[in-house]
């Protein structure tokens, strides 16, 4: 995925300074450019992740975040000496504004979180001395592995139930995304495979955002499977939904793969 051919520059561009060699293999993003004199001590790139960032403020003032999933790039960046917290964070912010991003959040001399169009850019830990910089475009993850009917029914009679990851919906809401077909399809397989299978369809979330608010979406999500499979054939008598939000986890929320991990669709013999 190529990002669009944005470059934002910093002010204070003209004069020189000297620089430590960047890490191996890292350059810069094509959409927003380093401080002057700046050095990229490591960087990493990801086809698809899920990176937490805040996205604006509730009625006390505190952040709310949201977890942007995508293509990611992110960089550890250590600053020229001599440069200030407000010399860093107000560079970053007039390039940003100056070309027409939308800034979500600010945090003074310490956080920015921007968007344009689907490119979103999050400004992390700014000060003098270093600061973390991620981009991530959004899209949805290509589905490589699609559980199979005999293995999802070798699972259900091991252990009674299965973790099926390839259901995906939009973000926040239980529309159920086109690429879920594939894993959806191998259910009602099984389920025409074996006349007395009786299911549970559970819906899991993370722990990001109000339990209650998670509670309710695992419930629609979970619902969403069941009609989805009624409509494609699968008796209403042999299928039931039930949310368990974020009560269940299976890894721990306080990582992207654990969060990853906690969001998923399980079914249950009965």
């Amino acid at each position: 995925m190529k990002l669009c051919a944005l470059v934002i520059g910093l002010a204070l561009l003209t004069p020189a300074f000297a620089q430590d060699q960047d890490a191996e293999g890292c350059k810069d993003s094509p959409l927003l450019q380093r401080m002057p004199g700046s050095t990229i001590k490591s960087c990493e790139h990801k086809e698809f992740d899920s990176v937490e960032m805040p996205v604006g403020k509730n009625a006390d003032g505190d952040a709310v975040t949201r977890n942007i999933e995508g293509e990611k790039w992110s960089w550890d960046m250590g600053n020229r000496e001599d440069l200030s917290d407000v010399q860093v964070y107000r560079n970053f912010l007039t390039a940003l504004q100056q070309a027409n991003w939308t800034i979500d959040y600010q945090s003074p001399n310490s956080q920015i979180t921007a968007h344009k169009g689907s490119d979103y850019v999050f400004m992390d830990n700014m000060n003098a001395s270093f600061y973390y910089q991620t981009i991530v475009h959004l899209k949805a993850m290509q589905q490589e592995v699609a559980a199979d009917a005999a293995t999802l029914d070798k699972e259900i009679n091991q252990a009674g139930h299965v973790a099926v990851y390839g259901i995906h919906f939009d973000t926040g809401k239980a529309d159920i995304l086109p690429d879920s077909e594939a894993t959806l399809n191998e259910i009602v397989k099984l389920m025409q495979q074996d006349a007395a299978l009786h299911l549970r369809v559970e819906g899991h979330t993370d722990n990001q955002g109000a339990a209650a608010s998670n509670q309710t979406l695992s419930e629609k999500r979970a619902q969403a499977v069941v009609t989805w499979l009624t409509a494609h054939g699968v008796p209403a008598a042999r299928l039931t939904a039930k949310g368990f939000g974020q009560t269940k986890p299976i890894a721990d929320n306080s990582t992207d793969d654990g969060r990853a991990k906690n969001r998923r669709v399980e079914l249950a013999k009965q």
